[in-house]
């Protein structure tokens, strides 16, 4: 059986694990990227190019990366949110102009950024991408972690120092660890696709809650915005199937003519909803990072950011034991993990917690929960105070933040100890 090495060994290449590879291989790191399948080749742009909703913080991360002037000028900046009820009073409208601010954050393309990460990560020579490989099984010590994989029926096996399972809610690696997963299904589906608007967005997000999970219109390139429609498991299907006209006419009526009537739509695809928590991120040298750690509703478009701010916790904790300790710098260290878990545990139990408990709370068919909602919405609509409490939560600047969320560099340079 082949074996080889590598300092860190990332389980998953999709734009999590990508982006940890880009943060971790100009610290001097040889980073491996096992991926089970073959990367997309680059499309041109299309209609039906998939969204991503980026906070303010993921976008700065981005930017320390190397990757924004990739993603940048596909992206759409999101000038304000307003968010309401389905049938009810009260509204919540975030002006970012209004608290001093460019925009909130950004709505990407899904193929820019992996085009960009892919660009990335072939500039960087001490990064290697391997397709399609697929770990099998798994092994440690108090100094490395043994992977083996399985390359198109061929056996071979990798030895790191810390091994990252970025492979998805199904993780594998958390798998092959023992970690059981707290995993709730929503009985929902999220219908996506894009719509052209008869009134133009202008940079602006729509949120409608219902009972059925929410309903979002995101800014997108050009006059196009991206759809995503939450309803019951047995809906999705009869909505995909629908005639375009009739589903446009549908979707205009959900969304309450807030862009005007919808006046196209591109390929609609569905995404089963459920929340998978881990009852814990690591064992060993191995971590969980992204939706291996937390997988969560689309509701306040939180997932992805929380998986870079993960990122940009552990390269932080990474630099900063390199500089201390010079090229012996151990990434698989248990205090340094420790320190990332301890670090990441208040944000994660927050944003999982909290986007969970608001698809419960508009769930509820009480009355006396309807009338709560209402008189909440309206609150926060009244208090510029909760208002900027609420932005800089979704913006990803909640508790301690990283420094690459910040803008600052990711690796410094310490003094003398005080």
């Amino acid at each position: 059986m082949k074996s080889r090495t590598t300092d860190v060994l990332v389980v998953g290449g999709g734009l999590v694990g990508a982006s940890l590879a880009c943060a971790l291989a100009p610290l001097g790191l040889e980073v491996t990227l096992l991926e089970a399948a073959a990367p997309r080749q680059p499309d041109p742009p299309s209609y039906d190019d998939r969204t991503l909703a980026l906070g303010g913080a993921s976008c700065r991360i981005l930017e320390g990366l190397g990757l924004w002037s990739g993603v940048g000028p596909s992206a759409t900046a999101i000038r304000q949110v307003t968010v309401n009820e389905l049938g009810r009073p009260g509204h919540v409208v975030l002006d970012a102009a209004a608290m001093g601010l460019p925009a909130f954050g950004h709505v990407v393309e899904a193929r820019a950024f992996g085009e960009a990460v892919l660009a990335r990560l072939e500039s960087l020579e001490r990064v290697r991408f391997e397709w399609p490989v697929r770990a099998t099984g798994l092994t440690q010590n108090e100094d490395v972690v043994i992977v083996e994989a399985d390359r198109d029926g061929t056996p071979e096996s990798w030895q790191a120092r810390l091994v990252i399972g970025a492979d998805g809610a199904d993780s594998s690696i958390r798998s092959l660890l023992g970690i059981d997963a707290e995993t709730h299904d929503y009985g929902q589906v999220a219908v996506i696709c894009n719509v052209t608007p008869e009134t133009f967005h202008d940079g602006r997000a729509f949120e409608r809650m219902t009972p059925t999970g929410p309903f979002a219109l995101l800014p997108h390139v050009g006059e196009r915005c991206g759809l995503v429609w939450c309803v019951p498991e047995s809906e999705g299907q009869a909505l995909l199937d629908l005639e375009a006209e009739v589903f446009l006419t549908r979707a205009t009526v959900r969304s309450g003519g807030s862009l005007g009537r919808l006046q196209r739509c591109g390929r609609r695809s569905l995404y089963p909803l459920r929340r998978v928590v881990p009852e814990r991120d690591r064992e060993g040298r191995v971590l969980l990072l992204g939706n291996a750690a937390h997988a969560i509703h689309p509701v306040g478009a939180q997932g992805f950011n929380l998986g870079l701010r993960d990122v940009a916790v552990l390269a932080e904790l990474i630099a900063d034991g390199l500089v201390h300790s010079g090229a012996e710098g151990d990434p698989g260290a248990s205090s340094l993990l420790e320190r990332y878990s301890e670090w990441r545990r208040p944000d994660r139990e927050s944003t999982v917690g909290w986007s969970h408990d608001i698809v419960q709370l508009f769930a509820s068919t009480s009355p006396l929960t309807r009338v709560a909602r209402s008189a909440a919405l309206s609150l926060v609509g009244l208090s510029p105070t909760l208002q900027r409490r609420l932005a800089t939560r979704a913006m990803g600047y909640r508790g301690r933040v990283p420094r690459l969320a910040l803008g600052e560099p990711l690796a410094r340079t310490w003094g003398p100890e005080p």
